[in-house]
């Protein structure tokens, strides 16, 4: 069995993404890994380089500034490196700029890769999520951050990233996945103020030139507009170590705010409870 990585980055030093620390919380689990860096400003090559592992295969690519409405730029450029993956590969590991992997799940990630192999009906492994959100203590527990998405398909081509790439499908078609014991942690709005307004700044040229409604809600906010927050109790990838301890910054958020209306606030008791989450999209179909 073979399982390749793949992500695009672009401007990983100016925007500071944690695209390093992603890369390597995944190393372990495959066997190889494509880049595939954009037309950056900065030396974002430099930085993929100065992981120095050997399972990294460089590509390079100009990103289509006429993509810019729903991020399908994203969508384009996650096809690339996804096509970029040779015929010999079982399956395709998609990792973001933000996003990490506790090395406590490269176990069961691995063996979900081999339970599934040859069950031609699985499409895809479907992972938990976490969103941090300010500071690495807080995590975002509402409703309007997905909480479950794909992140290791099939190596089958017709399989596509979907809208700005944030899961996949084949057509129209929604994929058949299997979830697994592991999660993403999501670092994307674990930001200063200044960096946060940033992040929206490029944003608002991904999804729209100047047109902040033709953003994504999870987006657009201020740091201290809310729903529901809580705290992070448990420990972080040990990959994120030293990124962590250079915060320079803090935010001191009251978790007992619940901005909810009635019908979000019965929702939102009743995930806390069970864990399920009623009447939410699903860009995926579990078997």
């Amino acid at each position: 069995m073979k399982i390749t990585g793949f992500t695009i980055i672009k401007n990983a030093v100016r925007n500071d993404y944690p695209i390093v620390e992603a890369i390597r919380s995944i190393l372990p689990v495959v066997d190889d890994m494509i880049v595939l860096v954009g037309d950056s400003d900065d030396d974002t090559e430099g930085l993929i380089r100065s992981i120095n592992s050997p399972k990294i295969r460089i590509h390079h690519s100009v990103w289509n500034k006429s993509l810019n409405r729903g991020g399908e730029v994203l969508a384009e450029e996650t096809n690339k490196a996804f096509d970029l993956i040779g015929e010999d590969t079982d399956w395709a590991f998609y990792i973001q700029g933000d996003e990490c992997i506790h090395e406590k799940y490269h176990p069961a990630i691995r063996a979900a890769a081999v339970e599934y192999l040859h069950h031609k009906n699985v499409d895809g492994l479907l992972f938990n999520y976490l969103h941090f959100y300010g500071t690495y203590d807080y995590v975002g527990d509402s409703r309007k951050w997905y909480h479950k998405e794909v992140r290791i398909i099939r190596n089958d081509k017709s399989i596509r990233a979907y809208r700005d790439a944030q899961g996949f499908r084949r057509g129209k078609s929604k994929l058949r996945v299997k979830q697994i014991n592991a999660w993403v942690y999501h670092y994307g709005w674990v930001k200063s103020e200044a960096n946060i307004k940033a992040k929206i700044s490029n944003a608002e040229e991904l999804w729209q030139e100047r047109k902040t409604a033709e953003i994504p809600e999870a987006v657009v906010f201020d740091v201290n507009d809310y729903d529901s927050l809580s705290l992070f109790r448990d420990t972080h990838p040990a990959v994120m170590k030293e990124r962590i301890a250079r915060q320079n910054w803090q935010f001191n958020f009251d978790t007992t705010k619940k901005n909810f209306g009635f019908k979000d606030r019965l929702l939102h008791w009743f995930e806390l409870k069970t864990g399920i989450r009623l009447f939410d999209f699903r860009n995926y179909r579990i078997i």
